[in-house]
């Protein structure tokens, strides 16, 4: 970093979005600083924990199959937001993926096919080779190469901002956040001025305390699936100097992970993914919502937010062994029981209780043709909550558990954006320089729910346009 510089952009934030905005800016000739919180092993917030993007295609994009035309993607976005979305902005970051895929290739991403387990993705969603962290790594040679300047271990504690103007920020350099590495260690803020701002530094999910401000006390036992560097300190920055809010502190994308999961950075390998096989219940043995709404991709993003509303914030995913193998299998491996009253004590349930849902519950399944890749007609009768797709009787041993909670990945609440990736102020009027793209903007898009892989979605088009517009404010 050169202090002596005024940089064309400065990007807070080193993920996706982040190296899209910076990537794009550069190769439009400007000169660019990202500042990323993360020491250089951990770079990259939740984006080194993705694996895919969801994509539309109307017609042949390899490593995808079939089309995915803008109206059947805009369609599912509806379904798991409720409708919680601007159009305007959600259809722009559908838009925009038809063209990511040979983008991204351009800059050093690499593609796979879907790996077995992935159910219903392979026409939807973009594999990355490698994950998430082969992406970051590639945009980060990329990045190298086009002489983006980067700063780790640095963060955006103060911001100028003058008649909505971006003048400067304040950064300053700390070995890692409080939670991760002991206090005490040199430190010093400087500050940077730059033409233009494009703010890509996530949400507040690492914040245990905003979490509990916004939750109460059942966050004490929410884990942090993501990163633990996302503090939501510019959010917090621009939101006290007039950004317009959007969503709220409570919504995110959260889902279902093992228990056992370290409280930060577990990412997508904690996830549980047997859900939609068998029944979910909770520390009282009892099951509280439909297990086969929909197809996993569309509902996992629900689970989360589910068990959070669960007695101690905890829940068990029950299936049987003719389950097994038909869902991607998640860092720990489940409970193993001959009897279901022993599985009910190795999860600490009462195994009465245990017995007696599962009783009801495969007295409740009509038989029908099993096919966990289409909503199939096997369903249960007469049972409250229903199981309206994939019921199958929990009958055959061994007996397989999961102790789950609720694994925040990203919080929604952010700021208003328009078209051009402006942020919006309070009073509807659109910043001169300031831009936003990412987890931090992404409630505009997100009302509620998830879709899988639209976050990478939102990411790369907005960073993208977000470094294209800081370079027509430079260049006017």
């Amino acid at each position: 970093m050169d202090e002596s510089r005024v940089y064309d952009v400065l990007v807070a934030g080193g993920g996706n979005a982040g190296l899209c905005a910076a990537l794009t800016a550069r190769e439009l000739g400007l000169s660019v600083l990202l500042v990323e919180s993360a020491p250089a092993d951990f770079r990259g917030g939740n984006s080194r924990h993705t694996r895919n993007m969801r994509t539309m295609h109307e017609a042949a994009l390899a490593p995808l199959h079939g089309v995915y035309p803008e109206d059947e993607y805009w369609d599912d976005l509806v379904k798991v937001t409720g409708g919680q979305t601007d159009e305007k902005l959600a259809r722009m970051a559908i838009r925009g993926t038809a063209e990511h895929v040979p983008w991204m290739k351009r800059h050093g991403v690499r593609f796979q096919a879907p790996l077995g387990g992935t159910l219903q993705l392979g026409r939807t969603n973009a594999f990355f080779l490698g994950g998430g962290k082969a992406l970051l790594n590639a945009y980060y040679r990329a990045a190298d190469a086009l002489g983006v300047d980067v700063e780790y271990d640095a963060e955006i504690v103060d911001l100028e901002i003058r008649d909505g103007t971006f003048v400067s920020a304040t950064v300053q350099r700390k070995p890692g956040t409080d939670h991760v590495f002991p206090s005490g260690g040199k430190t010093w803020s400087v500050p940077v001025f730059a033409k233009t701002f494009v703010a890509a530094a996530g949400g507040f999910e690492s914040n245990l305390a905003w979490l509990r401000e916004a939750w109460g006390e059942p966050a004490d036992n929410f884990l942090i699936r993501g990163t633990p560097y996302n503090m939501g300190k510019v959010l917090k920055l621009l939101l006290d100097k007039g950004a317009k809010q959007v969503s709220d502190a409570t919504a995110g994308h959260c889902v279902a992970i093992d228990a056992r999961s370290p409280k930060f950075d577990g990412g997508i390998v904690t996830r549980v993914d047997a859900v939609t096989l068998g029944i979910m219940v909770n520390k009282h043995a009892r099951r509280f919502y439909d297990e086969g709404e929909d197809y996993w991709p569309k509902r996992y993003a629900i689970w989360g937010r589910l068990i959070a509303a669960q007695p101690e914030q905890i829940a068990y995913s029950i299936i049987d062994a003719k389950s097994m193998g038909k869902f991607m299998p998640p860092v720990y491996p489940p409970m193993k029981a001959a009897t279901i009253a022993e599985l009910a004590g190795q999860l600490g349930l009462d195994r009465a209780a245990l017995e007696q849902t599962v009783k009801q519950f495969n007295a409740a399944v009509r038989d029908g043709t099993f096919d966990h890749t289409t909503l199939d007609d096997c369903a249960t009768e007469g049972l409250d909550p229903p199981k309206t797709h994939w019921a199958r009787r929990i009958d055959t041993p061994p007996y397989y558990g999961y102790p789950l909670r609720p694994g925040i990945t990203f919080t929604y609440l952010g700021v208003a954006i328009d078209e051009r990736a402006r942020m919006v102020f309070a009073d509807g009027k659109p910043a001169a320089n300031i831009f936003a793209a990412g987890e931090i903007m992404a409630g505009n898009v997100l009302g509620k729910g998830y879709l899988a892989g639209i976050g990478m979605a939102i990411g790369t088009t907005f960073g993208r346009i977000a470094g294209a517009e800081a370079a027509k404010v430079v260049n006017a």
